[in-house]
Formats: structure tokens, sequence, C-alpha cells
């Protein structure tokens, strides 16, 4: 865990160092430092450059991680309750029904929340697509693992359906933007937004390490969580309802990005095992450091374009995959 954090720290600090203009990591940890403790050192760096860092960078690293840490906390949970390990809030449809709440307050409602009306929408757009994913699975007795993902597939294709329409019908000056953020980015951070994913992240992952123990027992199977005296289809619908509105908040404000939830987990099981009171706060250190670098790839490859984050996990995520879908099918 501690090689995870310093891995993290560095992390943090090369991704905010690069980019079209390129910043020495002991000039991004001055202005850090100044920041922190005014006057601590003495400025020798251009107000430029500490725009650059302190306004634009850190807030977009920083979101980089929380969004990371969610979505793999959430695919890490989803796995334990579904006992399927390609389940993840992509697949499942949960992203797609948050896309669609957000796209719902972007084109036509507008804020009359304020900023919490986006990540408002999005959880409960979240939630609206996991409730049809249960129903879906109920009603067409796709109990199996395998199954339940099809049936996320299916809703997943139905509800960007709904939001491909919202987007055709809503105002054309507008869509540009949105199409970009359903590719994923993180370049609209902002300090004053970053309060909303990170009190929904430290709520979330509490939970759900608190709920460790269960977690483990879900693994095996509902006959032996039963047993254990764990009201199995009351703790999947929760899990499924914090693992909806932290997967809509972190959406809301990042767009859709896929795949983290379903190749993190299984990286962290290789090193640490099956024990979720390990595999939780591992997902989640490695889920940042993952789309950390993942959004300094996104930055680099075309720079000085900025590459939408979700083409890089998509990628990155499908052919993690197939390799996943060959792996089992050799066992």
């Amino acid at each position: 865990m501690i090689s995870g954090l310093c891995c993290l720290i560095f992390s943090i600090s090369l991704a905010v160092s690069v980019g079209a203009i390129p910043v020495p990591q002991q000039t991004v940890w001055s202005i850090l430092i100044n920041k922190l403790s005014s006057g601590t050192l003495e400025q020798s760096w251009s107000a430029g450059r500490e725009a650059i860092v302190w306004d634009i960078r850190f807030p977009r690293v920083i979101l980089a991680g929380l969004v990371g840490a969610g979505l793999a906390l959430v695919g890490a949970t989803l796995q334990a309750v579904t006992r399927n390990p390609l389940a993840d809030p992509h697949l499942l449809g949960i992203s797609s029904g948050a896309a669609f709440g957000a796209i719902l307050a972007l084109l036509h409602t507008g804020l009359f929340l304020g900023l919490i009306t986006v990540p408002l929408f999005a959880f409960i757009g979240a939630l609206g697509a996991s409730a049809l994913v249960l129903l879906v699975s109920r009603m067409t007795s796709a109990t199996s693992a395998d199954r339940l993902i099809l049936a996320g597939v299916a809703v997943s294709f139905v509800v960007m359906a709904g939001a491909n329409i919202l987007i055709f019908i809503g105002d054309p000056r507008s869509t540009h933007t949105v199409v970009f953020w359903m590719l994923g980015g993180l370049g609209l951070a902002q300090w004053s937004q970053l309060l909303y994913p990170l009190i929904i992240l430290i709520i979330g992952g509490l939970y759900f390490w608190l709920k460790s123990t269960e977690l483990n027992a879900m693994t095996v199977g509902d006959e032996t969580a039963s047993t254990l005296g764990i009201p199995v289809a009351r703790f999947r619908l929760t899990i499924f309802v914090v693992g909806a509105l932290v997967t809509g908040v972190m959406v809301a404000f990042s767009g859709m990005i896929g795949f983290i939830g379903l190749m993190v987990p299984h990286i962290l099981r290789r090193f640490v095992g099956g024990n979720y009171r390990y595999v939780l706060p591992g997902s989640a250190l490695v889920g940042a450091i993952f789309l950390i670098w993942a959004d300094i790839a996104a930055r680099t490859i075309m720079a000085p374009e900025d590459m939408p984050i979700g083409i890089i996990t998509g990628l990155i995520g499908g052919l993690f995959f197939i390799w996943l879908l060959g792996r089992g099918q050799r066992r």
C-alpha cells in the first residue's frame, strides 16, 4: 500500500508537469507549497505557469484520481454481488443511465438547481438504468451471471438510444460539448466542483469497505451468504443503489469512461487475493493511478489537441475484455 501511495504521488506530479507547455516537477512542487503556505518560497516562476499548474492541471489530475478510484470501487463490488468477472458499471448500463440523466440536464432542463443539477440527474439516470437491468433480468429469468451481463448490455443500448435522441432534438450549439463529454474528458475540471465527487467517493468507499465481509460471502454464492444471515436480495439492491450514486456523480463530472471497473479489480486480485478488505482500497488506489496515466496519454498523444480519455480506456479495456474472455474459455 505504501508503494502504491508513492506511485500515486509520483503519477500526480508527472501528470501536472507534462503537457503542451511542460513545467519542471520542482516548479510544480514549489507552486503547490506556496499555495498551501503562502510566501514560503520565493517565486521564481511566471504567473502564467502558476495558472497552468494550479488552475488547470491540478484540478484535472485530482478529478482523474477521484473518478478512477470511484469507478474501480463500483466495478469490484458489482463483480462480487453478481459473481460475474465481467461486471462493470459500463457493461451493466449504469454509466449509460448516468449519461442519459446528465444529457437531459445539460441540454433540456438547465442547471435550475445549480452545480448539483447534473450530478443529481446523473444519479437518477444511473439508478433508473440499474432498476431496468434488474427488472429485465427478472422478467426474462436471466438470473445467471452471464445473462445478467447480457441484460445490462441490452439496457445500455436502449438507454443510449434515448440519450442520442436527446442530443438530436437539443440545441445544436451545445451538442458538440455533449458529444465530447460522452467520449470522456477531464478538461473542464475546477477546484469548486471537486468537492462533490470527493464526498461521494468517501461515503461510497467507506460503505463498501464496511461491507467487505458481506461482499466476501456473496462471492461464494447466495446460499452461503443466506446461511450467514445476509439478506441477499436487499443487500444486492443496496449495492446497486450505492454503486449508481458513485457512478452517476463520477460520470457527471468526467463523462463516460468505460472498463476501469472491469480491469482494475482483476489486476488487484492477482496481487492481494480475493479478500475485499484489501481488494477495495487497492482497487481505488490502482484505479486512480490508471486513470491519471490514461489522462497523460490523452494529453500527449495528439498534443496540443486533447484526446477524449474514453478513447484510451476503451481501447485498453476492450483488449483486456478479449483477453479475459479467452482466459475464461481456456479454463
